[in-house]
């Protein structure tokens, strides 16, 4: 028999090395910005067409390459990072696998213009599925633009599976997000289809932050500053009443790194112990600065995966400096440099205490005399109150009253026995609510106790329904638009959804950079709640991934439920009564959308048998 192993010839190598490297074209934004880092860049643009499908560019000025270097840098394991393995131990730079490149070149147009400071000529270099079409040289600025087109080419299946253009533009922007923050000192634009969605100019690290996540998030944020001999803690925290139910506001950088870490997640939520509503998670954007042998980068061709020496010392500091920064800022009522002037003075401490109000008693006030009760001294004023007298025996009160006074009521003497309860005459069948959580009702077979909030979720999720999947509904205009601010993220969320949530009755005026403009909402809708209910929209994770029926009932069934009356709400009987009504006209009125139980019916036969 013949040899069957054989050496993979090297294009095909390098697309089964970009399946790793290259997932989407947020894959190939994020080596491309780490790669203008490594050059030395101060000033970074970003270009993209088509969520990244079309073109990805990026442009920076730093130190280029010679012509021989442009070429070698598109061959795998090719990198001027690192020279030995002991440099694995010891990485100050974004990249060092040296597969990147190669990796993009492999499934993509890629055009590269370079040209170093003491070069009087750069080099234009093109590479279609790691074959060189050309090479020759050109004139350019200093720096390097490098230009992917039609990503994918040559992968059709994983192009077929590429996301919507919203998504993938969310994707992108999050990866622009993480190296633009990590670095303040450079100055970052990002234009995609010849808009510009960022202009980030050099600035502090909590300037940059509010560039990023909109001008409102500047009163959100708490200072964390903490030097350590095993790490440096700097960044910022979210105060309490800020956090929400989505994650995407955590960020953990490791020596300007961006890294997902759940350890420390968990450090950083305990830290806030006690401040949280019930599943809300905390925004931060913390900067770990430890030594480079301390930590390992190479876990993961993505390198947000590393590994730590003591990971167990490092989550009780992080965890301590969170709660210091908090307590230090009286978030926590904790205040560890009390300001001078919130002290009592010495000489007010020393003062006696003030004089208790006394209290006047007038022990001849009869309120049951008409006339000659006692007045009060007007010596002093302020706090008085009077002593009653002891109330007579009760009979004597109705002593000497006729017995065809008018306040009896003559309809009572009609009957030989009235009862003790008087039933009004539309109460015919009794309802009422418990606990302001239940709707009681009587049945001819026994008793029926409904949950108010399963109950209208339901009959929301089924109106909902059918308005999404008809794509209209009944929109009730405001006199003044609400105008909400959201982290460009959020807004680029809400851009996908947008038509849907239009066929729920939201109609959006304007819907861009930070600030989304609302001019209608659903008629079951408050407009005190509509951040509420778009909050949770975004905190549940509904993305226009799915097709469109899904989509559609897992947008009503987020809707309904932050849309549907709370635990806690006082209900008329004509509100009870409605909402029976419409949940037994529902085409399943027992469960909700998540298979929760919404009544039950409780027979004689039972509730005879707890008198057993």
């Amino acid at each position: 028999m013949s040899d069957i192993i054989k050496l993979l010839p090297d294009h095909v190598a390098n697309q089964i090395a970009a399946g790793e490297v290259v997932q989407r074209p947020a894959s190939v934004v994020k080596e491309l910005l780490e790669n203008a880092i490594d050059a030395g860049a101060t000033s970074i643009k970003l270009m993209v067409k088509d969520a990244g499908k079309t073109l990805i560019q990026v442009i920076d000025n730093g130190k280029g390459m010679s012509m021989t270097d442009a070429r070698m840098a598109f061959e795998r394991h090719a990198t001027s990072k690192i020279t030995t393995a002991e440099d694995l131990f010891n990485l100050n730079t974004k990249g060092f696998r040296g597969e990147a490149l190669a990796s993009i070149a492999a499934v993509a147009h890629v055009e590269v213009k370079t040209k170093r400071d003491s070069d009087s000529l750069g080099t234009l270099l093109k590479i279609e599925g790691s074959k060189v079409t050309s090479q020759e040289p050109t004139v350019t600025a200093k720096g390097t633009m490098i230009s992917v087109r039609n990503l994918f080419f040559n992968i059709p299946a994983r192009r077929k599976f590429l996301k919507s253009d919203q998504v993938e533009l969310r994707n992108i922007t999050d990866e622009f997000h993480r190296v633009a923050m990590a670095h303040p000192s450079i100055q970052f634009s990002f234009d995609h289809n010849d808009n510009s969605l960022f202009q980030l100019p050099t600035s502090t690290l909590r300037q940059r932050v509010v560039n990023i996540m909109g001008p409102k998030s500047n009163e959100k944020l708490v200072p964390v500053e903490e030097e350590t001999e095993l790490i440096n803690i700097s960044g910022f925290v979210g105060k309490p009443e800020f956090a929400r139910k989505s994650r995407g506001l955590q960020f953990f950088f490791v020596n300007d790194r961006f890294i997902k870490h759940s350890y420390f997640h968990h450090a950083v939520v305990s830290a806030f112990e006690g401040l949280l509503k019930d599943k809300a998670i905390p925004s931060y954007f913390l900067f770990l600065t430890v030594p480079a042998d301390s930590v390992d980068i190479n876990i993961h061709p993505t390198k947000t995966e590393v590994k730590f020496d003591d990971e167990h010392s490092l989550y009780a500091i992080i965890r301590a400096s969170v709660k210091h920064a908090l307590g230090q800022f009286s978030v926590q009522g904790i205040d560890f440099n009390l300001e001078q002037q919130y002290e009592v003075p010495y000489e007010v401490a020393r003062q006696s205490q003030a004089e208790k109000p006394r209290i006047e008693v007038n022990p001849d006030y009869n309120p049951f005399k008409d006339s000659g009760a006692s007045k009060v001294s007007n010596s002093n004023v302020g706090f008085t109150s009077f002593k009653k007298e002891k109330a007579p025996v009760w009979e004597s009160l109705y002593s000497g009253m006729n017995q065809s006074t008018e306040l009896i009521d003559e309809t009572i003497h009609q009957e030989e026995n009235p009862q003790l309860f008087q039933r009004e005459e539309h109460q015919q069948k009794p309802i009422f609510q418990l606990q302001r959580k239940y709707i009681v009702s009587t049945l001819k077979s026994g008793l029926l106790l409904v949950n108010q909030q399963r109950a209208h979720e339901r009959i929301l999720f089924e109106q909902l329904s059918k308005q999404l999947s008809k794509n209209h509904a009944v929109s009730q205009q405001l006199l003044f638009p609400v105008k909400l601010n959201f982290a460009v993220q959020e807004v680029l969320q809400l851009k996908e959804l947008e038509n849907h949530l239009e066929g729920a009755g939201f109609v959006f005026k304007t819907l861009k950079d930070n600030v989304v403009e609302v001019e209608g909402v659903p008629l079951e809708l408050n407009e005190n709640d509509v951040r509420t209910v778009l909050e949770s929209v975004l905190d549940s994770k509904v993305t226009s991934e799915k097709d469109t029926s899904q989509l559609s009932l897992q947008l009503a069934g987020q809707l309904s439920k932050s849309m549907s009356i709370k635990t806690g709400a006082i209900l008329s009987v004509q509100e009870m009564e409605t909402i029976i009504n419409q949940l037994f006209s529902c085409s399943e009125p027992q469960l909700t959308p998540d298979h929760k139980k919404i009544f039950i019916n409780m027979t004689s036969e039972s509730l005879d048998s707890k008198f057993q």
